[in-house]
């Protein structure tokens, strides 16, 4: 009895959903977020360039870690490219997720 008690204790739902416009200031956090990301993307604009440069250096003058290394960094300043750009669908997907869990 007491285990089934606290299990509809753990099934409760407190009814609290994401409202838009409840806090003071949401406008500017949202431009804040707008503003690192776009700071992140120029970011890894750079990183995908001088990784490319690194990978053609190491390629041309032999150095095969060079290469390896600029491959490695030109995949990694992809991905954060990719996770960048995506950031806002991947949090809207897991967050319409959330919303079905019972």
């Amino acid at each position: 009895m007491k285990l089934m008690q606290h299990a509809q204790y753990l099934a409760y739902n407190p009814g609290v959903t994401p409202k838009q416009g409840g806090l003071p200031g949401l406008d500017v956090l949202k431009n804040v977020m707008g503003s690192i990301n776009l700071f992140g993307i120029i970011a890894t604009v750079g990183a995908l360039v001088i990784s490319a440069v690194v990978w053609a250096w190491g390629h041309h003058s032999g150095g095969h870690q060079a290469e390896q290394n600029g491959k490695k960094g030109t995949a990694i300043a992809a991905g954060c490219a990719l996770l960048l750009g995506a950031a806002n669908g991947i949090v809207a997907f897991f967050s319409a997720m959330g919303t079905q869990v019972h």
